[in-house]
């Protein structure tokens, strides 16, 4: 299959793992606090394993093909991750900045503005993980794609479900709640097809896709998962669950690549 699709469909799957996470709101169940924050954690170690071995490795691979030089290479991934970083730090100023479910960051705001701007702000940072997504799939390696795909997917189920839970807590229907929750993953795929066209047209733009998608997931899980995960008390479990799905990942990454 072309590698164009398989980054779509990535970007789909991401898209429906959103949908699934808010599926226990439309059903009048929530998920536990505490198991949230352990799934949350797993979902930013297979991220971080994902960002290593199925982006800055290949990354810097392709570039040290195109260029020649090591040195080169370490400086084009170098400048890569931080283009990627820089990228969602600039969409997270566009935004009063949001972790989850803790509101606007010091402002006096009524609350169903303060949750529109987390729906919002939900929708926005999905664009660039649909991105790295279809950059993972567009170098052509399908087990680097799914790596990224699964640490994706697997960070966006309590993302709809805190989507979802938002919404009903303000009064909405548990089905527009679930629509809606739906509705913020649909950015997914548009990002990966993105990606995964861009970096299929030039094999240059390889290594610096890789390495931006990189990037922009390093800042994700530094700026979003891992303090969300360590406001409920609940550290511990988080960190034993980021520790596991790196070891996870890193052994499927290394045996099945």
């Amino acid at each position: 299959m072309d590698t164009i699709w398989w980054g779509f469909l990535g970007g789909c799957v991401a898209a429906m793992a959103t949908t699934l996470g808010a599926v226990p709101a439309l059903i009048g169940r929530t998920m536990s606090q505490r198991t949230s924050d352990t799934m949350l954690g797993f979902a930013a170690g297979v991220m971080l394993s994902a960002s290593y071995f199925s982006l800055i490795l290949p990354g810097i691979d392709a570039a040290e093909g195109l260029y020649g030089s090591l040195l080169a290479a370490a400086l084009v991934a170098g400048l890569g991750i931080a283009l990627g970083a820089g990228f969602v730090a600039w969409l997270n100023s566009a935004l009063p900045h949001e972790h989850f479910t803790s509101g606007r960051e010091g402002a006096e705001a009524a609350a169903m503005a303060r949750i529109w701007l987390f729906v919002i702000a939900i929708t926005i940072h999905n664009f660039p993980e649909g991105l790295s997504i279809g950059v993972s799939f567009g170098g052509g390696n399908l087990s680097n794609g799914l790596s990224v795909m699964t640490g994706i997917s697997l960070q966006d189920m309590p993302e709809g479900l805190a989507v979802a839970v938002a919404l009903v807590g303000r009064g909405y229907s548990r089905p527009r709640a679930f629509l809606v929750a739906l509705l913020t993953g649909v950015v997914e795929p548009v990002g990966s097809l993105i990606g995964a066209a861009a970096v299929s047209v030039s094999g240059a733009l390889l290594p610096w896709g890789l390495t931006f998608a990189a990037g922009a997931m390093l800042y994700i899980i530094s700026h979003e998962i891992l303090p969300e995960t360590h406001r409920n008390g609940h550290q511990d479990r988080a960190t034993a669950g980021l520790i596991f799905g790196l070891i996870l990942m890193m052994i499927l990454d290394v045996t099945l690549g």
